[in-house]
């Protein structure tokens, strides 16, 4: 079984890592919300839901 929330971490460090803008997460409503509280704690610059 896989951790979504640790994945969702690890692709946010490691795109921090080799000084990406962007990290591409699959969505789901938990994450989305994780990243705007991440956001609004100023460890994010921006959260974005795209569509398909």
């Amino acid at each position: 079984m896989t951790d979504p929330i640790a994945d969702m971490l690890i692709r946010i460090k490691n795109a921090a890592a080799v000084k990406k803008e962007t990290a591409l997460v699959p969505y789901s409503k938990l994450k989305f919300e994780l990243a705007r509280i991440l956001k609004d704690n100023g460890y994010l610059t921006a959260v974005e839901k795209r569509s398909k």
